[in-house]
């Protein structure tokens, strides 16, 4: 398992944020990331997901979109994105890994359930963040007991609506140096 935050390096975030071409603060921006990250990191800790992989997924699944709008292909350019990070030793993943990294980036919009409970873990912890665009995560397109709880699934449409992550996003800022 790999240490909390250990797999998201400074070098991540510059280049993350250099190839990102929408609003960083945007509905698929920053404060989602944010958001995908704390859900998973939750869920991570009451499943037996791979955090280091739930990790990755937050920060890298919308970050090859090119519009805010409906965009059937991001999921794929995220999981060839992830691909050439992995290739170039930018991101260091076990081969099994990757392979569930690469599965749960390019699916994630499909609306799928049926999955390793890593993948299952990334697709959730998406789908909890739905409030941010007005939609209140359904528990039966939830993969997870722990995403399933009604508690949890209050908390993160009351925290979509509240938070733009901005306490999250200034700790991103001073690590990226920007």
């Amino acid at each position: 398992m790999t240490s909390r935050g250990a797999i998201l390096k400074p070098e991540l975030w510059r280049l993350l944020r250099s190839e990102f071409r929408l609003d960083w603060q945007g509905i698929h921006g920053i404060p989602h990331w944010s958001r995908v990250l704390r859900h998973g990191r939750y869920l991570a800790s009451r499943t037996k997901a791979v955090v280091g992989v739930v990790e990755l997924f937050a920060v890298l699944h919308d970050v090859k979109r090119e519009h805010d709008g409906f965009d059937p292909e991001h999921g794929e350019r995220a999981a060839e994105f992830a691909d050439w990070l992995c290739r170039r030793a930018l991101i260091q993943l076990p081969s099994a890994e990757q392979a569930l990294l690469f599965y749960a980036l390019q699916h994630h919009s499909d609306g799928h359930l049926d999955a390793d409970v890593t993948v299952q873990v990334c697709w959730d912890a998406d789908r909890l963040d739905l409030g941010r665009v007005g939609v209140c995560p359904c528990a039966s397109r939830l993969c997870t007991e722990p995403a399933r709880d009604p508690a949890y699934i209050h908390a993160a449409v009351e925290w979509a609506h509240r938070s733009p992550a901005a306490a999250f996003s200034r700790a991103v800022t001073r690590t990226d140096g920007s």
